[in-house]
């Protein structure tokens, strides 16, 4: 059997102005990257605003297990099995970070017959759009430490100076660190620490951008620090927006690449979902919206992230009305989460699958509250018993959620046809899409609906930091923001151990950052890191290249 990596580099791309093309997409308004990869010039994004959007199709997913549910290889899937249906679709997918492609997590591109391509490129350097977020994030750092090196005009307070530094790695060793030590010439002496760069404002910020101008004015609204008499300082004030915008003017122009059946894809911004918001930018999905009939886009990880998310902060910015949802679920993650270890997941358990199926029932649940239709896609594996997949099925009818098996791994579009008939068929029913809390209650309160109706928490404890910063948010004005949850991805709680649908938990809200920038309120849940780490034998041992520039162990 070929690996992923194997089967992309067998396949061959159409030129990306044949892509462009079949859009719609003139010559002058694409920016090339090699031969199979462009940027789409935001002029004609602007030419657009006439046409009418197509329907929106959010891919989401049950809690991520070890066994893997193949969200992405999914998504990518239907949309090649809309296409093959005879609709004019497309996808609006994230970019990898470089930190999951070299630990544990591995790329971000799709799988088997269903991935985007070049896989490589994606999955590494791509287009330097991360990198471009990272430098531009680390000007405003240098810039506040060099404000209050020269003088400190702004009177701000190092103490309070919220703005770390970012780099896309995972690298433990710079989450807490001293900086300004050597010396007067060498700067003011404060602890600080780096994030992840897709955990960045900044890349928030380009995510949910509309324009130039209101990429800067996002830019200049970040709160970076506190003057010694509390007040907020920001980006604008230290007149560092400009220049950071124009160091992203090449990376707020969408991606376009192509799946491995040449369908058209956009493949632009990224944020995690765990830590941040976790969707595509909006820039890519309303011109998407405008250039085909159905688009689908993918949320990271589960319901209650990014899917959450997607719902209740990139919808109501870019004035998106969800037209269906598909949530991606395998029976080995489901038996896993009712406790079957992982080297037996390919024995038949019914009981065990029966006790996993709660997880499923709870995304469901989930995605339902929104108004939207809901339909299940059961990712097919060689072991999978008629019995387990009749259990599968049989739950999520109850629940009012039809189940198609995706083979899309091995067939492509022609294993997402029937996900693709079911989906088409759940959009002709229409959405009730609304958002699930109101913008105008306290920020504890938005918590508390995010807590007890997505993760099913009994409530929310918040520390004595945690609940006075979020007081002093209302006070100076941010109340109004919706609520961005950080907290593990591997469970429906704040605590990884917790698996299927537990009970009897709350949630706790241990730090709150403001990202005035973005729009909205960032709560970090129990142990969550916004710096990860590598794990102990990190994917990177096992990647390599040679001679004629051909890449393993990708995945």
């Amino acid at each position: 059997m070929l690996s992923d990596i194997e089967i992309a580099q067998s396949a061959r791309c159409k030129p990306i102005g044949e892509i462009a093309a079949e859009l719609g997409i003139p010559e002058e308004a694409l920016i090339p990257y090699g031969k199979n990869k462009a940027k789409v010039d935001l002029n004609f994004y602007r030419t657009l605003s006439d046409r009418k959007d197509g329907k929106l199709i959010l891919v989401t997913a049950t809690t991520p297990t070890a066994a893997g549910e193949g969200k992405t290889t999914v998504t990518i899937g239907l949309t090649q099995g809309l296409v093959k249906r005879g609709k004019k679709a497309m996808l609006c997918l994230r970019e990898p970070s470089l930190g999951p492609c070299f630990g544990v997590k591995g790329g971000a591109a799709g799988g088997g017959y269903s991935q985007v391509l070049p896989m490589e490129d994606i999955n590494l350097h791509f287009t330097g759009d991360i990198h471009a977020v990272g430098v531009a994030h680390n000007l405003l750092a240098a810039m506040i430490d060099n404000h209050i090196q020269q003088g400190n005009q702004l009177n701000i307070d190092p103490r309070t100076v919220t703005w770390r530094r970012v780099v896309d790695m995972n690298d433990r060793a710079l989450r807490h660190v001293v900086i300004g030590l050597g010396g007067k010439a060498d700067g003011v002496p404060r602890e600080t620490g780096f994030d992840i760069t897709v955990a960045s404002e900044v890349m928030a910020i380009l995510c949910l951008a509309e324009s130039i101008s209101d990429l800067k004015e996002r830019l200049s609204r970040v709160v970076v620090a506190k003057t010694y008499d509390g007040k907020p300082i920001t980006a604008g004030q230290l007149k560092a927006h400009g220049a950071m915008a124009a160091l992203l003017k090449e990376a707020i122009q969408p991606n376009l690449v192509q799946t491995i059946e040449h369908v058209p894809a956009f493949v632009h911004g990224g944020p995690f979902a765990n830590i941040a918001h976790g969707t595509n930018s909006i820039i890519a999905t309303k011109m998407a919206l405008k250039l085909r009939d159905y688009v689908v886009v993918e949320a990271g990880f589960a319901s209650d992230l990014g899917a959450e998310k997607f719902m209740d902060i990139v919808s109501p910015y870019g004035g998106f009305n969800p037209q269906a949802v598909v949530v991606v679920t395998t029976i080995r993650a489901l038996k896993l989460h009712g406790g079957v270890p992982k080297e037996r997941l390919s024995e038949e358990n019914l009981d065990a699958l029966r006790s996993g199926i709660a997880n499923l029932e709870a995304h469901i649940d989930n995605m339902s509250q929104f108004g939207v239709p809901v339909v299940v896609a059961l990712n097919r594996f060689v072991a999978d018993t008629d019995a387990e997949i009749d259990m599968v099925r049989s739950a999520a009818s109850a629940k009012g959620a039809p189940v198609a098996l995706a083979e899309v791994w091995a067939k492509g579009g022609d294993g997402g046809l029937e996900l693709a008939d079911l989906v088409l068929k759940a959009l002709e029913g229409g959405s009730n899409y609304k958002k699930l809390y109101d913008w105008d209650l306290p920020l504890k309160e938005k918590v508390n609906v995010i807590a007890t109706k997505v993760y099913g928490a009994d409530g929310v404890d918040f520390s004595p930091g945690a609940s006075k910063a979020l007081t002093e948010l209302e006070e100076m004005g941010y109340g109004g923001l919706p609520v961005c949850m950080a907290k593990t991805q591997m469970s429906l709680s704040d605590q990884p151990e917790l698996k299927g649908r537990p009970k009897g938990f709350r949630i706790n809200v241990r730090e709150v950052r403001l990202s005035a920038g973005a729009g909205f309120v960032v709560a970090i849940c129990g142990s969550i890191m916004t710096m990860p780490g590598l794990p102990k034998s990190p994917a990177a041992e096992r990647i390599d290249i040679d001679d004629q520039g051909r890449i393993t162990g990708l995945f």
